[in-house]
C-alpha cells in the first residue's frame, strides 16, 4: 500500500485504500451542540459505543469537552472525570480503535495509557505545547485539525484571504510541529475543521475543495455531521440534518476524504457503501 493508504495507531494499522472509514462520535459532555447530555451516564455511553460498532463504525471518537462555537474551556479535572469511567467501561477488549477528542496533553496521555489509540486534537497541536510529545511518546495516531483561537473565540476569527489556501498553510504549520516532535507521517491525518473558525460559506467552500487539502501526502478526515452549514442550507434544526449529513459525506468522499466523523453511523455507513460500490463498478469504464 502507498503511504497515504495506511494510518498507524499505537496498536494497529488502519487500511485507508478502500471504503472511507467511519469515525463514530461519542460525546460525554453536558453541552455539545448536537447531543449534549445524552451520554453523560456511563452505562448509556457504553451502550451507544457498542451500538455504533453494530451500525458499522470503524473508530469511536470519545470527547469529554464541548467544542461547539462559544463553548468555554472545560477544566482539565472535569474532562478527566467524564472520560475515565467511559474508557474503563469500554476496556481493553473493545473491538474498535478508540480516539480521544482533546486538546489537553494530560488528558491525552491518560486516555492513551488506558487504551485509546488516537488523539483527535482540534487545536492542531497549537493548544498545548506538550501535546506533540505525548503523541510521539505513545506512538499514537493523530488527527491534526485546523482551528483559529479556541471554541470560545473562533467564530470571530473567520477573516481569510483564500480560505482553502489559508487553511492549508496553517495546517502545514501544525505539520511542522509534528515533524519536530518526531511523529511519523504515517500516524497523521488532517482535518480542515469544518465550522471551526469558518462561517457556513467557508465551510461549504472547504468541503467542495477537499482535494486541495494535501499536507505531507496524508489522508483527510472531515467532521461534517449535523453542522450549522447544513442548517443554513436547509433551514433545519440539528435533529433534522441527517439527509444533509449524508449528502455532504458522499460529496466529501468524491472529493477525496478517507475518514468521516459522524453521529449518524448507520445511515452514513450505508450511503458510503453504496457510493463506493458505484464508483468501483464504474472505475475505468470511460
Amino acid at each position: 500500500m502507498k503511504n497515504g493508504d495506511v494510518w498507524l495507531t499505537s496498536r494497529r494499522e488502519l487500511d485507508l485504500s478502500g471504503r472511507a472509514l467511519i469515525m463514530g462520535v461519542l460525546n460525554v459532555t453536558p453541552d455539545s451542540f448536537s447531543d449534549g447530555g445524552k451520554f453523560l451516564d456511563v452505562g448509556v455511553a457504553f451502550d451507544r459505543a457498542h451500538a455504533m460498532v453494530a451500525e458499522g463504525a470503524d473508530i469511536i471518537d470519545v470527547g469529554a469537552e464541548s467544542t461547539r462555537p462559544g463553548a468555554s474551556p472545560a477544566p482539565e479535572e472535569d474532562e478527566i472525570a467524564r472520560l475515565i469511567p467511559v474508557l474503563e467501561c469500554m476496556g481493553s477488549e473493545f473491538p474498535l480503535p478508540v480516539s480521544v477528542d482533546t486538546s489537553k496533553a494530560a488528558v491525552a496521555a491518560l486516555a492513551l495509557d488506558m487504551g485509546a489509540e488516537i488523539v483527535n486534537d482540534v487545536s492542531g497541536l497549537k493548544g498545548d505545547p506538550d501535546m506533540a510529545g505525548v503523541v510521539a511518546g505513545h506512538n499514537a495516531g493523530l488527527v491534526i485539525m485546523h482551528m483559529r483561537g479556541n471554541p470560545e473565540t473562533m467564530q470571530s476569527m473567520t477573516d481569510y484571504g483564500d480560505v482553502t489556501g489559508d487553511v492549508l498553510s496553517e495546517l502545514e504549520e501544525s505539520a511542522q510541529i509534528a515533524r519536530e516532535a518526531g511523529i511519523e507521517p504515517e500516524r497523521i491525518v488532517f482535518d480542515p475543521g469544518i465550522g471551526f473558525a469558518k462561517d457556513h460559506v467557508q465551510s461549504c467552500t472547504l468541503l467542495n475543495r477537499l482535494d486541495r487539502i494535501n499536507v505531507m501526502q496524508r489522508p483527510v478526515l472531515v467532521g461534517l455531521s449535523r453542522k450549522s452549514y447544513i442548517g443554513k442550507i436547509l433551514s433545519l434544526p440539528v435533529e433534522d440534518r441527517i439527509e444533509g449529513t449524508i449528502a455532504a459525506s458522499i460529496l466529501s468522499i468524491i472529493r477525496g476524504a478517507r475518514i468521516l466523523r459522524v453521529h449518524d453511523v448507520k445511515e452514513v455507513r450505508r450511503a458510503v457503501e453504496v457510493a463506493t460500490a458505484i464508483m468501483e463498478e464504474c472505475s475505468g469504464q470511460v
